[in-house]
């Protein structure tokens, strides 16, 4: 079996390539470097069943040999990357899902779209099924990822239908663990960071808005199943357990042993009040829940950081 993984250099795509590579598939990982890091796939340089192309797919996709599966993964996927990056998260949205599509009908390939629980936006049903249709602002800040998004799962769903192609929709929610970037704004990666550093953690708004956190190693462990033998339609991926984001940065400090105190931020525009998965379609389809409790996968993620703050610290003097 051999599989391009576009966005390979990412927090996820990186983690998803050294999965299939020990499940004895042979990757082709894919990526611009825009968000993602070259560090994330270092440890693969020489590993005799995986290459790499610095390549934009937006722009083109040129692969030769044949394909059981496109895992499209390229995209900004932090409020700090897609507000900084708006024409590109909805170009890499539309123009790269719509590449990626093409190679995978080209090669009669499984395409595998990576697609977020920001499509339901900011909900007003709670937990979120896939039957939801969601709570979008398409012209807000936000809009960019959300709608990006909402449009790759369309066209995807389209390929489906017109083209008979084997296609996979997983909606990720939040995620977190190791090879996340340090300043890419995500509520985990933040709070610990500050906490490491010895900063205040920023919570935004009086932090009772709600988000079920889910371990890395779960999440792609639900993907590898959804990709070999999931279902065309859309399926929620992510951790049930909510927790308030007051609640998580509590812990973190906690985990850490860090004296950095705790301040409040005015709340962006359009952030969500609330964010659970339902998984039942997982459970039923692909015998899938996560197993990794909050607690120990922030161990995980701190003992991660610990490094990364400590060769700043280096480099720093």
């Amino acid at each position: 079996m051999r599989v391009l993984v576009t966005g390979a250099a990412g927090f996820l795509g990186s983690h998803l390539v050294d999965k299939f590579l020990a499940l004895g598939y042979d990757v082709l990982g894919m990526d611009n470097h825009i968000t993602g890091s070259p560090a994330n796939l270092e440890h693969l340089s020489s590993h005799p069943r995986f290459r790499f192309a610095n390549q934009d797919v937006t722009r083109y996709i040129e692969v030769e040999g044949p394909l059981d599966g496109v895992l499209h993964f390229a995209s900004p996927a932090s409020p700090v990357d897609y507000l900084e990056l708006p024409i590109q998260t909805l170009k890499v949205g539309a123009l790269g899902t719509h590449k990626a599509l093409g190679l995978a009908l080209a090669k009669q390939a499984r395409l595998l779209l990576a697609s977020t629980s920001e499509v339901y936006g900011d909900p007003l049903v709670h937990p979120q099924p896939e039957s939801y249709w969601g709570n979008v602002n398409p012209v807000g800040p936000r809009g960019v990822y959300d709608e990006a998004k909402r449009f790759a799962e369309a066209l995807t769903m389209a390929y489906h239908r017109y083209h008979d192609l084997d296609t996979r929709i997983v909606r990720i929610f939040n995620t977190y663990g190791p090879r996340m970037r340090p300043n890419d704004g995500r509520v985990v990666s933040n709070f610990i960071v500050q906490a490491l550093r010895g900063e205040p953690l920023t919570i935004y708004g009086d932090g009772s808005q709600t988000r079920s956190f889910c371990y890395v190693d779960d999440l792609i462990e639900g993907i590898v199943r959804l990709f070999e033998r999931g279902t065309p339609e859309p399926t929620n991926l992510g951790n049930p357990h909510e927790f308030t984001v007051r609640q998580l940065a509590d812990r973190v400090v906690q985990l850490t042993g860090s004296k950095s105190e705790i301040v409040q931020r005015p709340l962006p525009t359009d952030d969500p009040r609330v964010r659970q998965p339902d998984i039942s379609y997982a459970r039923r389809t692909l015998d899938w829940e996560p197993t990794v409790r909050l607690e120990e996968g922030l161990r995980r993620t701190i003992e991660y950081f610990r490094g990364v703050v400590a060769r700043e610290r280096a480099a720093a003097t």
